[in-house]
């Protein structure tokens, strides 16, 4: 401590005030706010080494116009330095509403964006002759770390859970994983930790910090990490509107982007990077007992069931024994039962209209017959709502998109509130004459539009068609 001060008054030209030590992070640095002549953070690291890739890499990104806290003095030692203070708001708590109940307001999906925007300026500034023998504790991202996090998972994780596999064959397709992960590395920087907490935002402008773990590295991995974090519980439609806002910055250093090649890596490193949470949730929970981590189970599964609604291929085995999983009871009536439960119907009116046996009552019933009925025409009996010659009928008519705005108008703040105040179920209901056509295609449709929008459990019900589905 006496070192630290002796910095901060070489700096500044007089002792500190006031020293307070900020709460610890995820690394062994020690953080300290020092006030008086200058309000500065004090840092001091345990890693000569580490502390040298931070000051080299934020002096580097701040020459390229990035928003990093300036360092402004080193000890001569290198474990000591002086940076910027840029307060107290970290990313993380300013998504707090949205990360709490799975919506995201306009203003909070602006600033992420405005923050994932950011990130291809981050990984190319470093492209120009970069010394990458400074990164710590690495140069580069390479095979081994691969199979260090797929065997972290398989030991920590996989085995914890007492489901029976065979490690022969996943080992297989861990090989075929870590060679496709591995192809065409690039020159560019892997942030590594980029996630909610690592930026914090200073007058509606994000800054970067925690970086020192970079090294050069593939460009997907830090998207993935950022757009698929498990307990942000992003929804579907905000997760494609993220990628969109990365792509369209990605251009500005890659013209001519193939995208659909870009798409099928990063999947790839989304189920990476979702193993990877999965190994360190079983080691900080089953192994060390700290069950704060083992409540962050569920949400990583969850992410492996909207991974897995296309499997993976070319991992045959892998891709089996990840649906085993995500079907284990622990992990899927954990996952749900602290979300809203939204029950949507189709139904024939001509049967009366569905009972709400959650005993909460309420909801929406949607009538249907004003809508051009298909089912009039005797081709489209034999078909339902879900089929295309029905679905093309439907929407060439036009009627039933019109109708279904106002019922997203109608439902979308319903749903919202009911999270908000943690209430635990909705019904909606829509019904026509016979319960095939009209209704099954507005059930269906509010479903999708549900689930991309609300972290809620969605459950399907075509009543007359005697089907039902989990979204």
């Amino acid at each position: 401590m006496e070192k630290l001060k002796e910095l901060y008054k070489a700096y500044c030209g007089a002792a500190p005030e006031g020293i307070v030590e900020l709460q610890a992070s995820g690394s062994h640095r020690r953080y300290y706010r020092m006030t008086g002549k200058a309000c500065v953070m004090g840092v001091v690291g345990t890693s000569e080494a580490e502390n040298r890739a931070f000051i080299t890499l934020d002096r580097h990104f701040a020459s390229k116009g990035i928003n990093v806290p300036a360092v402004l003095s080193v000890s001569e030692d290198g474990m000591r330095y002086l940076q910027e203070d840029l307060g107290d708001t970290l990313l993380f708590d300013a998504i707090s509403t949205g990360r709490e109940n799975g919506h995201y307001s306009a203003s909070e999906r602006a600033l992420l964006c405005k923050v994932i925007s950011c990130l291809p300026d981050i990984q190319y500034a470093l492209s120009d002759g970069f010394d990458w023998s400074v990164c710590y504790p690495e140069a580069a991202f390479d095979g081994r770390m691969v199979s260090f996090d797929l065997n972290y998972f398989k030991y920590c994780f996989l085995k914890a859970t007492g489901l029976e596999f065979d490690e022969i064959p996943l080992q297989d397709d861990f090989d075929r994983l870590q060679h496709d992960l591995m192809s065409d590395m690039g020159q560019t920087f892997m942030y590594r930790d980029f996630q909610a907490r690592n930026v914090m935002i200073k007058d509606g402008e994000p800054y970067f910090i925690d970086f020192q773990g970079g090294r050069r590295g593939p460009v997907q991995y830090d998207l993935a990490s950022f757009v698929w974090q498990a307990r942000s519980r992003y929804p579907d439609d905000l997760r494609v509107e993220l990628e969109a806002a990365y792509l369209e910055s990605l251009r500005k250093y890659v013209p001519s982007l193939d995208e659909v090649a870009f798409r099928r890596k990063y999947r790839l490193f989304v189920l990476f990077r979702t193993l990877q949470v999965l190994g360190a949730y079983g080691f900080r929970g089953y192994f060390e007992k700290k069950p704060h981590f083992l409540g962050s189970v569920p949400f990583a599964i969850d992410n492996l069931r909207k991974l897995l609604r296309e499997p993976f291929e070319d991992y045959p085995y892998l891709s089996g024994v990840l649906t085993s999983l995500t079907k284990m009871h622990q992990f899927y009536e954990i996952a749900q039962d602290k979300r809203l439960e939204v029950s949507i119907f189709s139904f024939s009116y001509k049967k009366g209209i569905p009972a709400d046996t959650s005993g909460n009552g309420g909801g929406y019933v949607f009538d249907c017959r004003s809508i051009n009925n298909p089912g009039k025409f005797e081709y489209y009996r034999q078909f339902n709502g879900n089929d295309p010659e029905v679905i093309k009928f439907l929407e060439d008519d036009g009627e039933i998109l019109r109708f279904l705005e106002h019922v997203y108008a109608l439902v979308d703040p319903h749903v919202q509130r009911f999270i908000e105040r943690k209430f635990t179920h909705l019904q909606v209901c829509f019904g026509c004459t016979g319960g095939q056509h009209r209704s099954v295609y507005a059930a269906e449709h509010l479903a999708a539009h549900l689930a991309g929008r609300f972290d809620v459990k969605i459950v399907l019900r075509h009543r007359e068609l005697d089907q039902e589905k989990l979204l």
